[in-house]
Parts: C-alpha cells; structure tokens; sequence
C-alpha cells in the first residue's frame, strides 16, 4: 500500500502521520488503562514502544521509513534552538544568593553521574569485555541525566565518528531509565510518606485524578501560550515556530561551515541551533524586539518537538543491538541506578536545608528519566507547589546548561580521539570541588 523504497515528501508525511497516530493512541491508552495510569507512564513513551513492537525493528506491521533515527537528531535540534528563546534571564549574584545549595546539588549530580560511569565503563567493563567501546559506560549518563533528546544528539555525533551502535544504546538507557524513574520514584515515594519524611502529603493516595489520566477539567485549564503577533500579519505561533526553526537551520549550517574549514572537528548540529538561537535572540535585544517573543509559545514548541523526539527514537531501537550488548548493558544499568540513588538521596539530604525529600524525588525522575518525570513526581509529593522546589531548580539549573551543553557535545570528540578518560577524570575532580565549596559556604548539611 504504501511505497517507502524511495524517500520522498510523501514518505515523510506517511512516517509523520504514523507517529501522530502512535501518539494519539498512546493518548488513549493512558486515559483508558488503569496500570499505565498509576505507573505515569507518558504517552509519548507508549508511541514510541508501539512503534517498535509494530514497526520495522519489530514485527514490520506499520511501514515506518529507515528516517526514523535521522527525525530525532533533526527534532533535537528544535529543542535546543528553542531553549534561547524560552530561558529567561539571571543574574549570578542572585543564583548564588537564593538557590546555591540546589545549584551544588545539580551541578554535582550532572557531573558525578557522568565521571563514574565513564570511569566504570573504561576502567572496568572495557576490561572485562575489550571488545565494548570505549564510551559505553558514558551511554548510562547519556540516557539517564541526558534522556532521549541528549541520546539522540550523542547518537548522532558518534553516527558521524564512526560508531552507529551509540543511538540504539542512547534509546535503550533513555526508555530504561524513564521506567526506572517512575517505578523507583512512585516506591520511594510510598516509603517516604510512611516514614514520614514528606512534608506536604501524607498519604500517597491524595493525588488528584488528573495527574494520573492527563486530562485537565475545564476549572483547571491555563493557556499555554501568548499571542505577540496580529493573525492578520502571520500567526503567533508561525513567527515562533519560523524563530525555532531558523535557529536550528542555523545550527546546521555552521556545523557544515566548521565541518568545511576543520575537516577533523565535528560539531553537532543541536550545539550549534543553541548558539544560532542566543545570537537570534540578542539581535531581539538589541533592536528592542524580546517583547514580542513568548516564552511559554517556545516551551509548547520544544515539547512538542520532545514528544516526538521520544516517539521517534524509541522506534528507531535497533533490538538486535541491545542483544549484542545485552550483559555489559546489564551490568551497566544495575550499576548506574545503585549510583544514582546514592547521589539523589545520601546527598540531597546533605544539599537540601529545607523539603529535602521533594527536591530530591523531582532530582531522581530527572536524573533517571526526564524532566516531565521529575515534575510528575514533585507534584505527587507537593501538589500545591509549597516547597517551591520547581522555581529553584528552574533558577538553578541556568548556569547548569551551558556545562551540560558543553559535556553533550564534547563527550563524543573527546573519546573518539582517545582523551576520554581525561575528560572523565576532569568531570569528577570539578563534582568533589563543588561538594568542597558546598562546605565552605554552609550550604552542607551534617544530617
């Protein structure tokens, strides 16, 4: 019925409208299924796990194209070239003053996560099976801190470097780890309101209806975005989406114009939107034009583009990959979530003065899953956003980007041309400094 043998605008449509599909069906699935429901298990997720199963890694049911892998670095793209437009900003004086324990905290986390996994992967599963790339231990961090977006770009840039088993693992850690996140969060969560370590609910139980199906009652329903721009001109949600996609064009074509000039150095596409998005941005600035750009339409573009990205690059698992690698990735995983608890729970009770256990819980869904996983788990804990944990991570986390930023793109050059280890070195020596300065300045708690 349908000719993919040969790529043309209407396999793009076919492939766009099978993932839509998916997603709808994931939609209903979660307002329907009572289990999907309790286990928050987000519909994007389902789109891309049916697209696998049914799809042409799986059972060949549904046609997909071989493009699948290709849309999400494309659709990564988007959400970076979307981050400038939609991050307000901040001064460092007030990040230091108002939310420095949960910038140590993050921070930490971020580096930490991705040092001892590097450093277990080449020091340790490399010895045990030579064969195994060098950066497999890093496709732990890639997945988990990163999630799918971040596996997409790494996946893409070792594609470029030479190794093309990075995106199928990238997926495989990511889709793991938001399983982990909402199975692990929802245990720790009932254990900590027995034990009375929550400071909002008491009893697990209490969370609205829905959170657990998605769909908003009229009374609870918000705009999501603004209109800066008359309709009579161009929509206002076509001039943003021109700004997103302009910035990720950008990014390309710099990262072609590099790849021209340096042979050697290959930048990713997502880094370079980033900093075509800035450069759009500040011209904004300069001309006195930033009013007429509407955060809130930047965040539904970029995740918008995310819940694609998901559904796309879990589809574009390739399953026999995962076999090739089934027991080193094992172990890596076993080893990767024992890391992460430590780090979310042993010192976020020590970086957290007050509601340490709700800032920690949204610590774990982000770290193991994504941040829609952490929001998710934070507001089981603290519906009424008291502890106001989502405003300080939201303050925190800016001066966190710029490092994970440079980590994503980084991370592939720099083992591919064998300093690896030194990258993962470096990134533990700056994790143990933050917990130093931490203690210096009291944000350190003994208990």
């Amino acid at each position: 019925m349908f000719d993919l043998s040969n790529f043309t605008p209407w396999v793009f449509f076919s492939d766009a409208g099978f993932i839509c599909a998916l997603l709808l069906i994931g939609k209903f699935l979660r307002v329907k299924v009572r289990l999907i429901q309790r286990l928050f298990i987000p519909p994007s997720l389902l789109a891309g796990l049916l697209g696998l199963a049914f799809g042409p890694n799986g059972l060949g049911w549904i046609p997909l194209s071989g493009n699948i892998s290709t849309y999400a670095a494309i659709l990564i793209a988007v959400v970076f070239g979307a981050l400038p437009f939609s991050s307000p900003s901040f001064k460092v004086k007030e990040v230091a003053r108002r939310v420095g324990p949960m910038w140590a905290f993050s921070q930490f986390g971020m580096l930490f996560q991705w040092a001892v996994m590097g450093l277990f992967g080449l020091l340790v599963l490399n010895l045990i099976w030579p064969d195994l790339n060098p950066a497999f231990g890093v496709m732990l961090p890639t997945g988990f801190y990163g999630g799918h977006g971040t596996a997409a770009a790494i996946g893409s840039a070792f594609d470029n470097l030479g190794w093309d088993e990075a995106a199928s693992l990238g997926m495989t850690t990511a889709t793991i780890g938001v399983i982990v996140a909402i199975l692990g969060g929802l245990l720790f969560v009932k254990i900590a309101t027995k034990k009375g370590a929550t400071s909002y609910i008491s009893d697990f139980n209490d969370l609205p209806d829905e959170y657990r199906s998605g769909l908003l009652p009229e009374a609870k329903r918000e705009p999501t975005a603004v209109g800066t721009t008359s309709p009579i001109s161009i929509d206002s949600h076509m001039f943003h989406l021109a700004l997103v996609i302009v910035a990720a064009f950008g990014g390309y074509l710099m990262s072609k114009g590099v790849k021209m000039l340096a042979p050697k150095l290959e930048l990713p596409v997502f880094s370079c939107a980033f900093v075509v998005g800035i450069l759009i941005k500040l011209a904004f600035n300069k001309a006195g034009a930033a009013r007429y750009i509407d955060p809130k339409t930047a965040v539904s573009i970029s995740g918008s583009a995310t819940d694609l990205l998901v559904a796309c690059g879990v589809a574009s698992i390739k399953l026999g990959v995962v076999v090739k690698y089934a027991v080193p990735l094992i172990v890596l995983l076993v080893v990767g979530i024992a890391v992460t608890i430590f780090t979310v729970f042993w010192f976020g009770r020590r970086l957290n003065r007050k509601d340490w256990f709700e800032k920690s819980i949204f610590a774990w869904g982000w770290w193991t899953g994504t941040m829609a996983m952490g929001i998710a788990l934070l507001r089981i804990v603290d519906p009424k956003q008291q502890s106001k944990a989502m405003d300080d991570y939201a303050l925190a986390y800016l001066p966190c980007a710029p490092v994970e930023i440079l980590l994503i793109t980084f991370v592939p050059i720099l083992f591919s041309s064998g300093n690896g280890l030194w990258l993962m070195l470096g990134c533990l020596v700056l994790s143990l400094l933050i917990i130093f300065l931490a203690r210096r300045l009291g944000w350190w708690q003994k208990s």
